[in-house]
């Protein structure tokens, strides 16, 4: 009985518990075990990420020809897009009014002409991926659901902070200064945006009237082309196409240029020759057309000559007229004057009386 009355004493598990039932230990050196044993766990992860670095399958990967081969590949595709951004500069060239084009001739040119075949390359397929993220991804619905669930977390978090601790997450995050754009970085933007606005109406006006008769009949082929096409083929198929065709001809063109341009030659050759054989059947038919209006022209003469003697015989076998007032009219027709210039602005009257030729006339009728 006076031993369970006793309390009972059982063994303390703390190895920092001493034996007069005080802490050997402080919170300081608690603190020092854990921040060591921090250590010594960071210091074996190093030495199990350096052994893995330093393990030979990993070194020929590292300094394999594969890899040298693909930094190889990344530092050229790095120089090709610097070569493309240098070369957004206004050419010498400039167009049939005389006026200067813009940067981006110069850039789209270098583009598409593929002296930097991998940037090329590079945008090609960014663009096709773009196609086909807008056909078949509903980014419109990722963008808004994106919306949605930030806007709701940063709700959430802010009115559970001041509800908990009298200070939303939010407003904590917040920054001492909203980030604004610069005016440099805005009036270079608008001054690039304005050139890419100008590329693409210099270019219509250059189309519309024929600068280069070439992209004249491509602009024609692709216009009649897209209006049979767009009857049975979706938006995104268009762009498809239209995005293959750009890249792709030019390719096709600089591969066969020898070859190409010898056929255009050839073209512009019949087309030169069959011009000329038209320009000489006109003007055969025209010296046709004049010989047979000459010989018309004299045939009605004569027959008009013929008449008017007749006429005048009439006339003077009838005594409507004497012979000689009758020889003196036929000799007047005959010579034919030219009708004189007459100044609107001038008496009728007086140029009449200039002349006169007109009352002797009618007196000796």
């Amino acid at each position: 009985m006076a031993e369970s009355a006793e309390q009972q004493h059982y063994p303390n598990l703390n190895p920092y518990y001493g034996a007069n039932g005080q802490s050997t230990g402080s919170n300081t050196s608690a603190g020092q075990q854990v921040e060591g044993t921090k250590n010594t766990m960071m210091s074996k992860a190093q030495s199990a990420m350096d052994s893995v670095q330093n393990h030979l399958a990993v070194q020929n990967i590292q300094n394999g020809p594969m890899a040298d081969k693909a930094r190889q590949q990344t530092a050229q595709v790095q120089g090709e897009f610097s070569n493309l951004a240098n070369s957004r500069q206004t050419p010498d060239t400039q167009t049939a009014t005389g006026q200067p084009l813009t940067h981006y001739h110069s850039l789209f040119y270098t583009l598409l002409s593929w002296e930097n075949p991998r940037a090329t390359a590079i945008s090609y397929v960014a663009i096709v991926l773009a196609i086909f993220a807008s056909r078949y991804l509903p980014i419109v619905r990722y963008g808004l659901r994106l919306t949605w669930i930030v806007t709701g977390i940063t709700a959430a978090a802010e009115i559970a902070g001041r509800m908990v601790f009298d200070q939303g997450f939010a407003s904590k995050m917040r920054p001492k200064k909203y980030y604004t754009i610069p005016r440099e970085t805005l009036e270079s933007s608008l001054e690039d945006l304005e050139q890419l606005i100008n590329f693409f109406v210099i270019e219509v006006q250059r189309i519309v009237f024929a600068e280069n008769i070439y992209a004249t009949v491509g602009a024609f082929a692709s216009a009649l082309t897209t209006y049979f096409l767009i009857k049975i083929t979706p938006a995104w198929g268009l762009a498809l196409i239209f995005a293959t065709v750009i890249y792709f001809v030019p390719l096709v063109y600089i591969s066969n240029k020898e070859l190409i341009d010898s056929h255009l030659e050839n073209a512009g050759n019949i087309v030169s020759q069959q011009s000329q054989q038209v320009r000489d059947l006109a003007s055969q038919h025209t010296s046709k057309a004049m010989e047979v209006g000459s010989q018309t022209i004299n045939q009605y003469s004569n027959k008009a000559k013929e008449m008017m003697g007749q006429t005048k015989g009439k006339a003077v076998d009838q005594g409507i007229v004497s012979q000689e007032t009758a020889d003196q009219t036929e000799q007047s027709l005959k010579q034919a004057p030219s009708a004189p210039a007459m100044d609107p602005h001038r008496d009728p009257a007086g140029f009449q009386a200039e002349q006169g030729r007109a009352e002797p006339m009618a007196a000796q009728y």
